[in-house]
């Protein structure tokens, strides 16, 4: 059982805070600093354009897949151990990444960093909502929230960096000094936790068929095999049908999406991470390829979007308090889509002021708009006890909508194996590509238009508050351990 009363002018308190901040940066690091670094690794090992999606995509294959049942075993085992084997896990794979003698071993050692980063991800804002007293709990999240935003916000400009200096390995050798600091601290100062109500049997064979359905349609989607995409439907199907058997112990279960609200908000977000996932991934690229940029350039010019989430996220909460879902959700996306669209004019020998920079603050603006009601909403949308339930199901969509999105839009757009070689061939089919993410956006928009009705319930959570992650939603995991 951990202890609920650490306060947090505590050096205890302090240190938790530190730790959980520590091991959940590097996580969110490494979901937006690799995108940067993709045309050096592709050059370095001889890659085609599918590995570089690969590079990107096994990792959030796993995480997606993973998510909920690492947050499940650290509430049956303990949320410290679990977080603190996620962040060996995590630091190990990063080594072998940092290795990688070829693209192979790299994809397959990004799969298992994702693993890592299901067992610690989770762990992080749990330790912390089950260790410190009630009186400094807010305040203890919110410096969590705003210490990571501030990571999330600078991650491109760091991988940017390590890119053009060290090398690109260096974007995951990182990680191993990281977790030498992170690991002696939590097990030295974060008091164990756990949630005793856990009970029955985990659902494991839902988490490898959602996994696995996701990776045989990613791999249908990049390398254009159809029987892969059948093989893949016919997985999710299996999927659905275990869950339904399973009921309420299945990883998810069916009867949370008799809330029509939250449904709703699902879709909204498959909408926008999908169309965020696939912007970023080739964003980056656009600006290196075609305009020339160096991958600090790149990541520089990234910046806007994520310090304008930093700064606004707040303001953009309690305005979604005030008026409701409805208004954020539908001009956010709409923001978003046109951002999209102003990027079009970025091509060779493109004006950062003039072309990059406008396209970057009216999505921010769209992002900043829509990701704290989005969140407040889907945990508005169940009651308080599966909160943490239906935040992690969000998230976990989000990062799936995210990769089928990296795998969709270069075969969508025409994309051939060495387009990112080919300023010419890449600028022509990212100029078809952003319509379609735009697209994607508009059709979220109409959804919450269509769909969101009701105030959000006041009191969002306070990571709802500052977040920069541009992969995801927050994880919030609500009061699972309210009994503990």
């Amino acid at each position: 059982m951990g202890d609920r009363d650490v306060r947090m002018a505590s050096g205890t308190g302090r240190w938790i805070v530190f730790t959980t901040v520590l091991g959940s940066g590097m996580a969110l690091l490494d979901s937006t600093v690799v995108n940067v670094a993709l045309p050096h690794i592709g050059e370095d090992l001889g890659a085609d354009l599918a590995v570089l999606q690969w590079t990107v995509n096994a990792y959030m294959l796993t995480l997606a897949g993973l998510i909920l049942l690492g947050g499940a075993l650290g509430d049956r085992y303990g949320r410290r151990r679990v977080f603190v084997i996620g962040v060996v896990w995590f630091a190990l794979a990063s080594l072998l990444c940092g290795l990688a003698p070829n693209a192979g071993v790299l994809i397959a050692a990004r799969a298992l960093q994702g693993v890592g980063g299901a067992l610690l991800t989770p762990g992080s804002l749990a330790l912390i909502q089950a260790s410190f007293h009630e009186d400094d709990r807010a305040r203890a999240v919110g410096l969590w929230s705003g210490f990571g935003g501030v990571g999330a916000a600078i991650g491109p400009f760091v991988g940017g960096w390590l890119v053009d200096g060290p090398g690109w390995r260096w974007v995951f050798l990182l990680n191993v000094p990281l977790a030498a600091l992170c690991v002696p601290v939590a097990l030295r100062h974060v008091p164990e936790s756990r949630d005793e109500t856990a009970h029955g049997r985990f659902d494991v064979l839902g988490a490898v068929l959602g996994a696995a359905a996701l990776a045989l349609v990613t791999y249908a989607l990049i390398g254009e095999a159809w029987w892969a995409g059948a093989a893949g439907v016919l997985v999710g199907v299996w999927f659905v049908v275990v869950e339904r058997r399973l009921g309420e112990s299945a990883m998810v279960p069916p009867s949370i999406f008799a809330s029509r609200m939250f449904t709703a908000v699902n879709l909204v977000t498959l909408c926008v991470y999908a169309a965020f996932g696939g912007f970023f991934f080739l964003a980056a690229l656009q600006l290196q390829v075609v305009a020339g940029y160096s991958a600090l350039g790149a990541g520089t010019a990234l910046l806007p979007t994520t310090v304008l989430m930093l700064l606004l996220s707040a303001k953009s909460g309690e305005l979604g308090e005030r008026i409701g879902p409805r208004i954020p959700l539908t001009v956010g996306p709409l923001l978003c889509a046109a951002g999209m669209l102003l990027m079009l004019r970025v091509g060779e020998d493109a004006s950062y002021v003039r072309d990059v920079l406008p396209a970057l603050l009216v999505l921010g603006l769209g992002m900043t708009a829509l990701v704290a009601p989005l969140t407040a909403t889907v945990l508005a949308s169940v009651d308080v006890a599966r909160a943490g339930l239906a935040s992690g199901i969000n998230n976990a969509a989000a990062r799936a909508a995210g990769l089928l999105a990296v795998a969709a839009l270069p075969m969508l757009a025409g994309m051939g194996p060495e387009a990112y070689r080919s300023a010419e061939e890449f600028g022509e089919t990212f100029r078809k590509a952003m319509p379609m993410c735009a697209g994607i956006l508009v059709v979220g928009a109409v959804i919450a238009w269509t769909t969101m009705r009701g105030p959000v319930r006041a009191g969002c959570h306070p990571e709802c508050r500052v977040h920069c992650g541009v992969t995801s939603p927050p994880l919030d995991p609500g009061q699972r351990d309210a009994s503990a």
